[in-house]
């Protein structure tokens, strides 16, 4: 016997609310979107036209498609046609791919920190987060950019200073064909304009315009006339488009020709083992209880420089920063110790040489500044053998954001018959050691806070805490590479993944009461 199957009931409309599980993932997504504020959304429907798709239902279905490892628009135009769950938080609606697609990169992109905020909020109040501590770290998320079509910052400098001497020369060869009587007038005019340690695309452009309107007088002139079109087509477009690049650069050392914002780094899924360099993003996000608490994207390949401006960003969206930081060796400089000494962060930060400190080699070695005494009242240096290394002068170095870090320098009286020089530098004369003092100064205080009970067990949770994020995404959810490109598009696509994890997250700690009971 089987059951009488019959497709006729399908007619009538059906009600999914009954197809939905209680504790389902797609219902903890649209209760926290119902949550929002209308207002939120206000900046990006400002009113007129057409009536448009109500903005919390495209949230929900954006964040829901995150969450099942659906990221292109058309696959989530797809699901909402054919699955059960997509059809229910959408209403029955169903919006194109263009319509998903205009609205997750173009519509939310003053609106989507609003809505990762606002959600962070009802976490809190939750209990899911308390805000004390903020775990940082950063990976690297491919762009989506061809690999090959690069441009190196190198390059465009040399490419530049090679093209800015044919110019000059080109100039000095005009100059030598001018008359003798004209040459100290217009020779010298365009030398002046096309010397090499100034030469700009306006600049070249006056020139040119000198020399045609020159050529309009002597129209038979045939070297003067080949110099203005090597100038014109040749010359000053490459000039033009060198200019354009180093712009595009900025302190950026490359970026790729179809996604200039994109900086080539080395990624750690390097399936050639060779190095390769691929472009790509920086990002970083604080954690808690394994929630993203905050996130940011830039385009550094380390992570040393991120910390600052990612904290400022989620001082800016929280109005506060959490009590601790810590952080792994790779966020451990001068600066950054500087900056959260300033913003009276508790710090629990390792230095580069933190672990390697506690080797024996390292203790051993009599060349490490850290087995050296210092005499803080006589400002000198003792080395292994015994010897002074007296203070010299004091330089200042001035970082790309403008912090002052003084480095000062010593040299040892002597080290002649030094049983222990070969061991201690390679330098054929008496050893000198630069050093920052408030460096100094802060390494010990990580040491302490990181050797204390409380500092040891924070740095060791960091290890389960954002890199056990990145895993979820990375590994779990397959996310690798980015869909959109460009600074701007790219941010949005990490805040929708980090309220789709985010709100995962909580879907998952709400069923274990459940999962728990039934076992």
């Amino acid at each position: 016997m089987y059951i009488q199957y019959t497709m006729d009931q399908l007619h009538l409309p059906m009600d999914l609310e009954d197809d939905i599980p209680p504790r389902h993932l797609v219902r903890v997504v649209n209760d926290a979107v119902n949550r929002l504020d209308n207002g939120i959304f206000t900046t990006a429907y400002p009113g007129g036209g057409r009536d448009s798709y109500h903005p919390k239902m495209l949230t929900k279905v954006i964040i829901y498609a995150y969450t099942q490892r659906i990221y292109s628009s058309r696959q989530i135009a797809k699901a909402i046609r054919e699955n059960i769950m997509f059809m229910w938080i959408a209403g029955r609606q169903r919006p194109d791919f263009r319509t998903i697609n205009r609205f997750r990169s173009e519509r939310m992109k003053d609106v989507l920190e609003t809505i990762f905020t606002s959600v962070l909020q009802f976490l809190a109040e939750e209990n899911y987060v308390n805000l004390d501590h903020y775990f940082v770290d950063g990976t690297k998320f491919e762009a989506n950019a061809n690999r090959y079509t690069f441009v190196w910052g190198k390059a465009v400098v040399k490419q530049k200073a090679k093209l800015q001497e044919k110019v000059q020369t080109l100039f000095a060869a005009i100059e030598q064909s001018e008359q003798q009587e004209e040459r100290e007038q217009a020779g010298k005019d365009l030398m002046e304009l096309g010397e090499a340690s100034t030469l700009t695309s306006e600049k070249l452009e006056a020139a040119v315009q000198q020399l045609e309107a020159k050529l309009e007088a002597q129209p038979k002139d045939k070297p003067l006339k080949k110099a203005v079109r090597a100038l014109r087509k040749d010359l000053l477009p490459r000039l033009q488009k060198y200019e354009t690049q180093q712009e595009i650069l900025g302190d950026r050392n490359s970026f790729s020709k179809t996604d200039p914002d994109a900086t080539f780094m080395r990624m750690k899924e390097d399936h050639m083992r060779n190095g390769q360099l691929k472009p790509g993003y920086n990002v970083q996000i604080g954690t808690e209880n394994q929630f993203i608490i905050g996130y940011s994207l830039h385009q550094r390949p380390t992570d040393t420089r991120c910390l600052k401006p990612h904290l400022e960003k989620i001082k800016a969206a929280l109005g506060k920063l959490p009590k601790t930081v810590i952080a792994d060796a790779g966020y451990g400089g001068e600066e950054n110790y500087a900056y959260l000494e300033s913003e009276q962060l508790e710090a629990i930060v390792k230095y580069s040489t933190y672990h390697k400190e506690k080797s024996k080699k390292w203790q051993q070695d009599i060349s490490k500044l850290d087995n050296w005494q210092y005499d803080e009242a006589e400002d000198t240096w003792t080395c292994a053998a015994g010897r002074k290394l007296l203070f010299r002068y004091e330089s200042k170095e001035t970082t790309e954001s403008g912090y002052e870090i003084r480095r000062r320098h010593y040299r040892s009286i002597s080290c002649e018959g030094c049983p222990f020089k070969e061991a201690c530098t390679k330098a054929q004369g008496n050893r000198e050691i630069t050093v920052s003092l408030k460096y100094l100064q802060y390494k010990q205080q990580a040491r302490e806070k990181l050797q204390s009970e409380e500092g040891y067990a924070l740095s060791v949770r960091r290890m389960i805490e954002p890199e056990s994020v990145f895993g979820q995404i990375k590994n779990n959810r397959g996310y690798r590479r980015f869909l959109l490109r460009g600074l701007p598009k790219v941010s949005l696509e990490v805040g929708w993944l980090s309220l789709a994890h985010n709100l995962l997250k909580k879907a998952t700690i709400s069923q274990k009461p459940k999962m728990a009971a039934q076992g």
